[in-house]
């Protein structure tokens, strides 16, 4: 689906990345994670030409309309209501108003948002907003979906629930996920590959975890299986290493 090769990005004349190399199959939940700085989003805004790139390819086996972002901040129009902003890419794509507004009005109760269609961002909460994004975006049925830490803001539960509502969505469609986060946990009880980045300038993938946890999933009780701690445990390391000489205990 998507295959990053000696991929080298630079802001002026300092490379932020430098010959990363990577890939994500169909279907497959891959997650990228390190230090800030490490360009773990330029990766993300390079696979949809966000960001040029100075050398090295991205090819992608899909067509950019069949590519989904959703992004850290929740970017609704704040004079739309959730089922307008929800159906606003629906419209573009050329479909009717009314079949768009009926289309966005299910996917927000596939969501859990019942009866708040009408309600405009300001008047949401900041886990339901998160929920029309993700609306907004699944509405297009795409066959990749690029993510940039789109649940940091959210408390725990809130996350929790938001998570698994995406995680349901992803295994029963076989959707491809390449995510950014920082938090370890979440990679690895989403992923079914997780890719380290060394600390930056120059960052390079300094290790590849691949995943043996099977599917369905859920999010949390991951955690509890008997090699979690291990896997958790050796990519914090890994990750402490590249940000404090000598690492740190877990």
């Amino acid at each position: 689906m998507l295959n990053i090769s000696d991929l080298t990005i630079s802001y002026g004349a300092q490379p932020v990345l430098e010959k990363v190399s990577l890939e994500v199959h169909p279907g497959q939940f891959v997650s990228l994670v390190g230090s800030s700085g490490s360009g773990k989003s330029s990766i993300l805004r390079a696979v949809v030409g966000l960001h040029p790139i100075t050398a090295g390819s991205v090819d992608v086996a899909i067509t950019p309309i069949q590519i989904g972002f959703l992004f850290q901040d929740d970017a609704l129009l704040p004079w739309r209501t959730a089922r307008e902003n929800v159906s606003l890419g629906l419209r573009i794509r050329g479909l009717r108003e009314r079949q768009a507004l009926q289309e966005a009005e299910s996917w927000l109760i596939q969501l859990g948002l019942v009866g708040l269609g009408n309600r405009y961002p300001r008047e949401l909460s900041g886990g339901q907003r998160k929920r029309v994004a993700l609306a907004q975006v699944l509405a297009l049925k795409p066959r990749l979906l690029l993510m940039d830490e789109p649940f940091a803001s959210l408390d725990a539960i809130v996350r929790h629930r938001v998570t698994q509502d995406l995680l349901n969505w992803v295994e029963r469609e076989s959707l491809t996920v390449l995510l950014v986060t920082h938090d370890l946990e979440e990679a690895l009880s989403l992923s079914d590959r997780v890719y380290l980045l060394s600390a930056g300038p120059r960052a390079v993938i300094r290790r590849k975890y691949d995943i043996p946890f099977p599917r369905p999933r859920d999010s949390i009780k991951t955690r509890t299986l008997p090699g979690f701690a291990p896997l958790f445990e050796q990519l914090w390391h890994d990750l402490s290493n590249e940000v404090l000489p000598g690492g740190v205990e877990v």
